[in-house]
């Protein structure tokens, strides 16, 4: 009966009678979903009464069980629409060697990197990665996000030490070649025809846009909306973004990250397929300056969740 038990941490749920959106508090309560075949509900695993009906998740989990398909997977055992990228392409998105590797055979520049297993981490060569890769350097996780475990390397000790935290967060790291260039991103939004936002410019106060100045520092970064940059390079990452999104099977939306070197040349950094909604966050920002403010964004993506969800009941699934 169980279909996945966890805890309710900060997720919203939305029920569509009454268009009214429940904010669930971090609570210790351990809860299960479970479907009858119509209807999914969230229910006390203690006593198995039911708490409320589900009529779209909207997961607001960052990181690992959150982006990388897993509560995506969840949803989808129990019929349940949910806001945001499905199954698959988060998991491909959050993996960032798989990413990159999808990203360069469709002709969109990527940093060169070098990626090390933990199986294989007694052979890790500093030297020879920096003959290849040059100084600096990043040594970041494969599978995470918001810059955890991510390390600028410019010496041998901090390499060593970068490549022990790393493994810290995933048993796969991605060594890469420092870009010179200012961070630019844009949102998509959007199913079967994406659509992107105005591009946004980041300027870090730290020594790159890590967890600190993404999340908790109001002065981390200085974010520059719209970017500082020509017209026919906007729409040039727009056109990048939209095409790394549909690259991976992104749905609902993302922000994609590039880098924009100093001869107007771009280089994608990655994917965030659940970007960040907190009041610093770039994604509702980019389309506020588009338009679009941040209650009709998120009316917008219910309903593509809710309308993909009504496409995949119509696919057949025995035979």
């Amino acid at each position: 009966m169980a279909n996945g038990i966890f805890r309710i941490l900060m997720t919203f749920l939305v029920n569509a009678d009454d268009n009214s959106l429940i904010a669930l508090k971090p609570t210790d309560i351990r809860v299960f979903l479970d479907s009858d075949g119509k209807k999914c509900y969230v229910l006390n695993r203690k006593n198995n009464k039911k708490i409320i009906k589900i009529d779209v998740a909207f997961p607001v989990l960052h990181g690992a069980y959150g982006e990388d398909g897993i509560i995506q997977g969840l949803f989808r055992s129990v019929n349940v629409a949910f806001v945001g990228v499905d199954l698959m392409a988060s998991a491909v998105g959050m993996d960032k060697d798989i990413a990159k590797r999808l990203w360069r055979d469709a002709g969109i520049p990527i940093a060169a990197f070098e990626v090390v297993d933990y199986s294989n981490k007694s052979k890790i060569r500093y030297e020879s990665i920096v003959k290849k890769l040059g100084l600096p350097l990043f040594v970041k996780p494969a599978n995470a996000g918001s810059s955890v475990g991510v390390h600028k390397v410019s010496n041998k000790d901090e390499f060593k030490a970068a490549i022990k935290d790393g493994f810290l967060y995933d048993r796969k790291l991605l060594i890469e070649e420092a870009i010179t260039g200012i961070e630019v991103e844009c949102a998509v939004l959007g199913n079967e025809f994406p659509e992107s936002s105005v591009i946004g410019g980041i300027m870090p106060t730290q020594q790159f846009y890590s967890y600190d100045a993404k999340y908790i520092s109001s002065t981390g970064a200085k974010l520059m909306i719209p970017a500082p940059i020509s017209a026919e390079t906007s729409k040039y990452i727009q056109s990048m973004a939209i095409k790394a999104f549909r690259c991976i099977g992104a749905e609902g939306l993302s922000r994609v990250d590039f880098f924009l070197k100093p001869d107007n040349s771009i280089v994608i950094n990655e994917i965030n397929t659940l970007p960040g909604f907190t009041n610093i966050s770039m994604y509702p920002k980019l389309w506020e300056a588009a338009g679009t403010p941040y209650t009709d964004l998120l009316n917008k993506l219910i309903d593509l969740g809710l309308k993909r969800h009504k496409e995949i009941k119509k696919l057949k699934t025995t035979w």
